[in-house]
């Protein structure tokens, strides 16, 4: 991630040591220039600070067939939603993107009101 993101999510320390949140479920998406732009090992840097606090990780599960196409380029893993803007930042999110990254939204959810019981 970014030295700017993990300066932010350093500076959320009274979170950790209160336990806040403790049992919450999170996920992350994320956008690159590239293809191979470290969409994953973005995501799996973020993965290692919600494990720290406590918290359920929620991925990108196959059950969204759409990270699988093979029809356009696309964005998605099993770790999470991800699109690629291009190196200038001028690529917008394709709809099967956008989708990964409703059907992240929608599974962090329903997790979420099973958590919370």
């Amino acid at each position: 991630m970014t030295g700017q993101m993990r300066q932010f999510l350093d500076a959320t320390g009274g979170l950790w040591a209160n336990g806040a949140m403790v049992g919450k479920p999170g996920g992350v998406f994320t956008s690159s220039a590239t293809q191979h732009g470290g969409q994953e090992s973005t995501i799996l840097s973020f993965h290692t600070f919600l494990l720290h606090q406590g918290m359920v990780v929620v991925g990108l599960p196959y059950a969204f067939q759409g990270q699988m196409r093979m029809d356009e380029i696309t964005g998605g893993s099993p770790y999470g939603a991800s699109t690629i803007a291009g190196g200038d930042g001028s690529r917008q999110p394709s709809e099967n993107d956008l989708d990964g990254v409703r059907f992240q939204a929608a599974h962090l959810a329903k997790i979420g009101l099973k958590l919370k019981g």
